[in-house]
């Protein structure tokens, strides 16, 4: 870990009462990851911890009241660790640390027996937790805001962008048609936001979430963890407890492509932001090219019919 991570990491502790008078030179500290955010774990006084410290930029577009709302929410519904201090002004947090998992990846995902269902069993337990969130993540909106924060900086769309979002109106409609009640949605499900017991799928990072669709989350899950028809299938089973319907089934593919929509805008802002965590510029244009690809694919407008439908 480059020493600038550690003093950054010993900075923050020494802003947060819960470590006040606590000899933290003793403070074991080591960098878990984070694409927009630092992320340690920090071993004091035989007691585990995470720490999180938020990204140069991230206050453009994360509303911190709302995660921190959300994350103690997850937290009582059993599916993400206790949150044991938040700052809402600049996001630092600090959770309970999770021992015994493994931070899941697509990879993981393929290999570990069950974890489609695991992470589908997560996401029912909190859709059916009766958590309310303050944030209404609503993509069409987010997509007009991303907008709005990417007209102030210097960035080249992928080409034909703009006419895809329009095709979406498709989409949109057919959602509009069909609503269904919000419920309480991580809505970020990156691989890396799961955590495996190997019995027991925990969820972290609660940055997006909000009141949403719950099949967004299953279709933003199956794209992030690169799942394949048979892990698709098994994680819908085990959300379901049996087959989706055909509204069902599609709006987790209609969602599978506007993440990708959304998350490319995403991806542009942390490009346009320097972000060194990744290659953001070829993030946005793979995740465009694979929403582009979905949408032109014979099969989706049948799925936004059956959306239509309900």
């Amino acid at each position: 870990m480059e020493h600038s991570d550690t003093s950054m990491a010993q900075d923050a502790l020494r802003s947060i009462p819960l470590f006040a008078g606590r000899d933290l030179q003793t403070a074991k500290i080591s960098r878990l990851g984070g694409l927009t955010n630092l992320v340690f774990r920090l071993d004091l006084d035989g007691k585990s911890y995470c720490l999180r410290v938020p990204g140069k930029g991230t206050e453009e577009y994360i509303n911190r009241a709302n995660e921190e709302h959300a994350a103690r929410g997850a937290a009582r519904a059993g599916v993400s660790p206790e949150v044991l201090y938040f700052e809402s002004a600049t996001g630092l947090m600090v959770t309970a640390f999770l021992g015994d998992t493994l931070t899941m990846s697509p990879q993981h995902f393929k290999k570990r027996k069950g974890a489609p269902a695991r992470a589908a069993l997560a996401f029912r337990r909190l859709h059916r937790s009766g958590a309310v969130f303050p944030f209404r993540f609503e993509l069409f909106a987010m997509i007009d805001d991303y907008l709005k924060v990417l007209a102030e900086k210097e960035v080249d769309f992928p080409a034909g962008y703009h006419d895809v979002l329009k095709e979406a109106e498709t989409v949109r409609a057919a959602l509009a048609a069909n609503p269904l009640p919000v419920l309480a949605c991580h809505c970020d499900p990156l691989a890396e936001n799961f955590l495996d017991t190997g019995e027991r799928m925990w969820i972290v990072d609660w940055e997006y979430s909000g009141m949403n669709d719950p099949m967004w989350d299953l279709g933003d899950l199956s794209v992030e963890a690169a799942f394949d028809p048979a892990q698709d299938r098994e994680m819908i089973e085990a959300y379901f407890g049996g087959a989706a319907s055909p509204a069902e089934m599609g709006r987790v593919v209609i969602y599978k492509a506007m993440c990708d929509l959304l998350w490319t805008l995403w991806g542009l802002i942390q490009h346009a932001n320097k972000n060194p965590a990744d290659d953001f510029s070829s993030y946005a244009l793979n995740r465009f090219r694979r929403c582009k690809n979905l949408m032109a694919d014979s099969a989706f407008a049948p799925h936004v019919e059956a959306v239509r439908r309900g």
